[in-house]
């Protein structure tokens, strides 16, 4: 399966605007490595090839365990994740999925108390920024496999 188009030469301000969405997220205080758990999360649940690579890459760079990689697609049932790492990867799914229930008061009332309204608002955008980039990938086909993380943390 080959890369239909090179994008981010088809439209460099979109992905300018992108870019900007990213350098926004680092700097917002949330945890660099809860918004890879979460990067990784939609990324697994949308499918997107690269995405997964990427992030499980970052993941690695930053220190994360393998075990709690694997267990990330059932961290429902592992006791590995924080509450509030398990608060922002059930606003992840749902917000994913969004089309299934518009996120029901009840999910809200999970993940509130968990996050303060700045923190929520912008792990939001976070949680919409991958899914934007997974769409990205996965329309046009980036192929994994040549990632190198940035950073090491």
């Amino acid at each position: 399966m080959g890369t239909r188009i090179n994008y981010s030469k088809a439209a460099p301000g979109a992905m300018k605007a992108m870019n900007g969405l990213e350098t926004y997220l680092v700097g917002c205080g949330l945890e660099p490595a809860l918004l890879d758990l979460v990067k990784l999360r939609a990324s697994q649940i949308n499918g997107c090839a690269y995405c997964v690579d990427m992030h499980s890459l970052d993941l690695r760079a930053g220190g994360e365990t393998e075990q709690r990689i694997y267990a990330l697609p059932v961290w429902q049932e592992t006791p590995f994740f924080s509450e509030r790492e398990r608060a922002a990867l059930l606003w992840t799914e749902k917000l994913t999925l969004i089309s299934l229930d518009h996120v029901p008061d009840e999910i809200y009332e999970q993940v509130r108390p968990h996050f303060t309204d700045e923190e929520l608002a912008n792990l939001t955008l976070a949680i919409a920024t991958i899914n934007a980039w997974n769409r990205f990938g996965i329309s046009f086909r980036d192929a994994p496999g040549h990632y190198k993380p940035a950073r090491n943390h």
